[in-house]
């Protein structure tokens, strides 16, 4: 099985980190090549059997404003534009792959369609299984109803499947996508698509008492003002034996980083770093997480059972962080931060309480990767069993 997939990301990494862990399962038994849009993340861990294909890379602002280039090539965005679109016709091409996998793609990344529209079209009519890879909840829309009336449209000329990456006993898409019931093409739920460590884990024979705190890419502003009200918090807590390991993010200002990195020097409790490939390991040692609630950062508290502080993502009316958060907090498995905790005084207790407390665990279907290969096996299979069927019809009338 030779496989194609797309992934687009523009401001954070949890759509890369995903993605890449679906294409990590699938090359374990077929051909990936996997194609990235984003900014390139120094040290992040693709795995082997797989071929990258790096696009001119693309980003936006927090504000998820108009395209800009960071690719460092002297182009402007509509020359890259021009560019990329050709590049992905010709992998196409080249690659002829029997699954087509696109990242979020038309439930998000709009701006893309300059270049997934055209891809779209010239795999039209093809034996090629297109499935569409998807989050469980997705970001409400100024226009709503036209937002949705468009996916529909897309959906219905070009796709095959739906891959929805979570657990309906936990949130169904039709919560936060409203229309489920006038796509055409088959929707799957794959259950939770946890990260793998980068090494095989084991229990440090002498573990240092440690509290983590992270907030993804670094490029959040929001993010950036929780590791602020962090580190202050932590020159509160002297008297706890722990030390602060915290992850600043690859993609965080170097202006930023150097302002954190002045208040880590002054408390000599914080440990500042901007990004480890084995984040996964450094936080089933710790004590506590201080993070963001987004997907990926809310699988690994869900894999390590860590007791958790979370601070969702808001800006820009964005509310996929925040359901997430309230929901596994209703449940007793983390506990929700509001910017007003923030301010040292008030988060410097509220670290120090949530050390003698203990999390529910959440029993959900954590087997994303696994469950994705699966069903696009099954689904190829029945694609082309179809198309095989049509061409004796057409034999034989």
């Amino acid at each position: 099985m030779r496989v194609l997939m797309y992934c687009q990301h523009v401001l954070g990494i949890g759509h890369l980190v995903r993605s890449t862990e679906i294409a990590r399962a699938l090359a374990r038994e077929a051909d990936v090549t996997f194609v990235s849009g984003g900014g390139p993340v120094l040290g992040f861990p693709f795995p082997p059997g797989m071929k990258l294909v790096q696009l001119p890379a693309i980003q936006t602002g927090e504000e998820f404003g108009a395209l800009e280039n960071c690719s460092g090539a002297a182009q402007t965005i509509a020359e890259i534009q021009d560019l990329r679109r050709g590049q992905l016709i010709r992998l196409f091409d080249e690659v002829v792959p029997d699954v087509l996998i696109i990242e979020l793609f038309p439930f998000g990344r709009k701006r893309f369609s300059f270049e997934l529209i055209p891809l779209l079209e010239h795999v039209r009519y093809r034996e090629t299984l297109v499935a569409c890879s998807l989050r469980d909840i997705l970001v409400e829309k100024t226009d709503q109803a036209k937002h949705e009336e468009r996916v529909c449209h897309i959906v219905n000329t070009y796709f095959d499947l739906i891959l929805v990456h979570g657990d309906p006993t936990f949130q169904r898409l039709d919560e936060t996508f409203h229309r489920t019931a006038d796509l055409w093409c088959d929707m799957r739920y794959t259950g939770f698509v946890q990260q793998t460590e980068s090494t095989r884990w084991e229990a440090p024979k002498r573990r240092e008492p440690t509290i983590v705190a992270s907030i993804g890419s670094g490029r959040y502003r929001q993010g950036q003002l929780l590791l602020e009200g962090v580190i202050r918090a932590a020159g509160l807590l002297h008297r706890l034996p722990h030390r602060f390991r915290i992850f600043a993010g690859p993609f965080i200002p170097d202006e930023v980083y150097e302002h954190l990195k002045l208040l880590a020097c002054e408390t000599g409790n914080v440990q500042l770093e901007r990004y480890s490939p084995d984040f996964l390991g450094s936080l089933r040692q710790a004590d506590l997480s201080i993070s963001m609630g987004g997907y990926n950062t809310v699988m690994n508290l869900l894999a390590t059972g860590v007791r958790s502080l979370v601070y969702p993502y808001t800006a820009s009316n964005d509310q996929e962080q925040h359901i997430r958060a309230r929901k596994l907090e209703s449940l007793g498995v983390v506990e929700v931060l509001h910017p007003e905790m923030l301010a040292p005084d008030i988060l410097a207790p509220k670290i120090a309480g949530m050390l003698a407390k203990t999390p529910q665990r959440l029993h959900v279907d954590m087997d994303g990767a696994a469950n994705t290969v699966r069903v696009l096996k099954s689904a190829l299979s029945t694609k082309l069993e179809t198309h095989r069927s049509r061409g004796l019809n057409k034999v034989a009338r």
